[in-house]
């Protein structure tokens, strides 16, 4: 199957394209209007290596978690409880980005969070489209995880934890802000295991994109975000 080759149009191929790895094309730069482009239209940066073209990915099945089936474990609640960290949001963006490349991960030779994708995000998070999330545990961070938000969707990239439950909690009192903010989802790309354990779902690519033309089709909440609600206020929301 050939694959749509970017030049330096602001244009993508249409995500049904995909082959079946989810790859949609390759090549192209990583400016901000390309990257919030792609989002938009469902298809996300994955690099393989290094100085290499860039690949452009829109995987089917999609992983998504719809915020109206959050799922807290009752381990992470009674873990929450005990109020191990502090939460808060946007103010140490480069540190969390650069501890989530440097995490080691079962079955993955380096990392996917290259200098180049580095760049890229830390500009969008400078224009108010990027976030981190950042667990702290006597003034240390030592857990988080960063996205982009557009729309009422927010796209998770990658989290990272030097303590038990950091990037969990983390990732709990996100969700809980999102929640309520009006925000309809979180795409998590691809399955985990971690996630599925909050509630995420194989999702149809056609539906997820239905369900992403909708969510962008609202403002975007942009700019520095703020840590509204501790994590346990944060987890009440999904006690239902």
């Amino acid at each position: 199957m050939p694959v749509f080759r970017l030049n330096d149009r602001l244009v993508f191929p249409p995500p049904e394209g995909a082959d079946p790895s989810g790859l949609v094309a390759i090549g192209g730069d990583l400016r901000p209007e390309r990257v919030m482009l792609g989002y938009s239209l469902g298809i996300f940066p994955w690099p393989h290596a290094e100085h290499e073209p860039m690949l452009w990915f829109s995987p089917d099945p999609r992983f998504v978690l719809p915020l109206d089936v959050v799922n807290i474990q009752r381990s992470l609640r009674k873990s929450i409880k005990k109020e191990p960290f502090v939460v808060r949001f946007d103010t140490r963006f480069r540190d969390v980005i650069r501890r989530c490349s440097a995490t080691k991960r079962p079955g993955q030779q380096g990392t996917w969070i290259t200098a180049e994708l580095t760049s890229a995000y830390v500009q969008l998070h400078e224009l108010g489209f990027a976030h981190s999330i950042e667990a702290y545990q006597n003034d240390v961070l030592v857990g988080g995880l960063y996205g982009v938000a557009l729309g009422r969707a927010f796209f998770g990239e990658s989290m990272f934890a030097d303590a038990d439950d950091a990037s969990k909690i983390a990732f709990a009192t996100l969700l809980g802000h999102l929640d309520a903010w009006g925000f309809g989802f979180v795409d998590c790309q691809v399955y985990t295991e971690h996630l599925a354990r909050f509630g995420a779902e194989e999702w149809p690519r056609d539906d997820y994109l239905a369900l992403l033309r909708e969510a962008i089709a609202h403002p975007t909440k942009r700019g520095a975000w703020n840590a509204e609600m501790t994590p346990l206020e944060a987890t009440s929301r999904f006690s239902r």
